[in-house]
């Protein structure tokens, strides 16, 4: 069984998540003491750990349609955000996590949200953000990293928010809505009076808390949300990733069944997975 579960950022690919996870626990009953989540798959871990993997999904693949706009030129001109992702989002959080929830979280595992702080020598949010996409982008497109290290080498620091360090269910939706931090499809954060952004921005695979846990023998679990053609060999550390790359693009509002479809395809790999003997 596994003491750590890791969810990878990814914004929509991350249904494959939750997919996996709903398949591999109904078998298994995982049970992990720390889950460790960045981006959307920090939410994820959120309705995942909930057990409402299946009313989230359907909210959100409701909401979704065709006729929407990723872009809304005409309600940015109105003074409303360009990108309806972020508010969608930030709806689907309320309807997620409330007080109650929270403490349900916290009675079953230490979940910690990662977050991203700016380098000391940028003083801009936004020009922050935009140089650590950037960065973040170049490195995947060129070197295909499992873990990146541009964001790193620029002075980006990583910051995890455990759950149970929050005082309600509101400081845990703040967290949550930092760490998908990327305008303009998410809106600048606040966490602790200071700006926070995407947690990827320095390591999209947020594995850093997990790794006293392992020295000490215990064993992670990472769920990847990106085909890679080789993962990391590390002692106590298993690596899944999907068995096919999913196609939904990470903040596309106006594709519900490529929604649905990575769910359906985490949830193959997770009964695969659970019945392979690695557990």
């Amino acid at each position: 069984m596994f003491d750590v579960i890791v969810f990878a950022g990814g914004g929509n690919r991350c249904y494959w998540q939750g997919g996996f996870f709903e398949a591999v626990a109904e078998r298994t009953g995982l049970k992990p003491k720390l889950v460790v989540g960045a981006s959307a798959g920090a939410f994820a871990a959120t309705y995942s750990l909930l057990q409402l993997g299946p009313a989230t999904r359907a909210r959100v693949i409701a909401a979704c349609n065709p006729e929407l706009k990723n872009f809304d030129f005409g309600a940015w001109r109105a003074g409303k955000p360009l990108c309806p992702v972020g508010p969608m989002y930030a709806e689907l959080l309320a309807h997620t996590v409330d007080d109650a929830a929270l403490a349900r979280i916290n009675t079953a595992t230490d979940l910690q949200i990662a977050v991203s702080r700016l380098p000391k020598w940028l003083r801009s949010p936004i020009a922050g953000a935009v140089i650590g996409i950037g960065a973040y982008q170049i490195e995947k497109q060129i070197f295909h990293p499992v873990h990146p290290k541009f964001g790193r080498a620029l002075g980006f620091r990583p910051e995890f928010i455990s759950s149970r360090a929050v005082s309600d269910a509101a400081q845990f939706r703040d967290a949550l809505l930092a760490s998908s931090g990327v305008p303009p499809f998410m809106p600048v954060t606040l966490v602790d009076d200071v700006p926070a952004f995407d947690g990827g921005l320095v390591d999209n695979v947020p594995i850093e808390p997990a790794e006293a846990i392992e020295r000490a023998g215990g064993r992670t679990l990472v769920l990847l949300t990106r085909v890679y053609d080789g993962t990391p060999s590390v002692k106590c550390r298993t690596y899944v990733q999907p068995s096919q790359k999913i196609s939904v693009s990470q903040f596309d509002i106006t594709n519900p069944g490529g929604i649905q479809a990575a769910f359906e395809l985490g949830l193959r790999d997770g009964q695969a997975f659970a019945a392979s003997g690695f557990l």
